[in-house]
């Protein structure tokens, strides 16, 4: 398929600070592409890159064949851009914001008026167009910048972290849109996140970033079945903790765990739990919770960097 985003030895430092430390990404048209990662991996970084906000200090980058640094202008005119820290100005109404984007695309009113009205109707800000932004909710604002940046009908839309701060109930509606969005209109889609579950829903392949360096990339399914063990985690009293880790030890290798909790690779999986149960109670050990989980995302992640995603027990427990 057709590469429409590509990085080649990206870098960009802050000083002494190496914030992106020499990436190497393919997107494919059509694709949705998650960046996982956990906060100040550099994720933000890579993505004002790409969207032409920020000069990398070295390597290059394409987007829809544009050089990002000496053709910006092209590469503006066909992607869309939803960052995390977006500005909106809070005494418009999103009718006024819409209206004002499209005169941004040189788009004619009466089309923009069309665009702008679907467009609101499709993100279920209909009923909110004409109050002011200082009235909406969070997820509310998340949704309208959502729809100004498809307000041109970009091929290319870049969102970063989209959904980090909302409830539930709002962060599947955006799901649902960007999977309407890729299945419906064919958009590829550049969407970063730090939530294990999101990219796991959304994404075709992933690349995960760990301290500006891309620590494992490739298809959901095959990365996690490429952890050839489960992960069995079990919680104990605070003096027992380091005795259970070393009757886990033993069942297979150590994977990294929240305070109170050990846990292990469980070589054999569930058919070794009775076994498992059975040196922990030979050990005294009391078992106040265990439990045994295919491998996940986060497991990935603890196999390429050693340590857990950030923020991967608000969405476990």
């Amino acid at each position: 398929m057709k590469t429409v985003i590509e990085t080649r030895d990206l870098v960009r430092k802050f000083g002494e600070i190496v914030a992106v430390d020499g990436i190497d990404l393919s997107v494919s048209e059509g694709e949705v592409f998650g960046f996982l990662g956990p906060n100040g991996a550099g994720k933000s970084t890579a993505i004002r890159m790409l969207t032409t906000l920020l000069y990398p200090t070295s390597g290059e980058i394409y987007v829809s064949g544009f050089n990002v640094v000496s053709e910006a202008a092209d590469v503006r005119k066909v992607i869309g851009v939803a960052l995390q820290d977006a500005a909106i100005d809070p005494l418009m109404t999103a009718n006024e914001l819409i209206r004002l984007q499209a005169v941004l695309h040189g788009i004619s009113r009466s089309e923009a008026k069309k665009r702008g009205g679907e467009l609101l109707e499709r993100v279920g800000l209909s009923g909110a167009a004409n109050r002011r932004v200082s009235t909406y909710s969070g997820g509310m604002r998340r949704r309208l910048d959502l729809a100004l940046s498809l307000i041109h009908e970009p091929r290319i839309l870049f969102l970063d972290e989209p959904t980090t701060g909302l409830d539930p109930t709002s962060r599947e509606a955006l799901w649902d849109e960007v999977k309407r969005l890729n299945t419906e209109l064919g958009t590829t889609v550049f969407l970063t996140t730090q939530y294990l579950e999101e990219a796991d829903q959304l994404a075709h392949r992933i690349a995960i970033i760990d301290a500006g360096r891309i620590a494992r990339q490739g298809i959901p399914k095959e990365l996690k079945e490429n952890i050839s063990s489960p992960t069995l985690r079990v919680d104990v009293e605070g003096t027992d903790l380091i005795r259970a880790q070393v009757v886990l030890d033993s069942f297979g290798d150590r994977r990294p765990a929240r305070e109170g909790r050990a846990a292990v690779g469980l070589d054999g999986g569930a058919a070794r739990l009775a076994e498992v149960i059975r040196a922990l109670d030979e050990a005294g050990i009391s078992v106040e919770h265990l439990e045994l989980d295919a491998p996940s995302l986060d497991d990935v992640f603890a196999d390429a960097t050693g340590r857990r995603l950030e923020g991967v027990e608000e969405e476990n427990e």
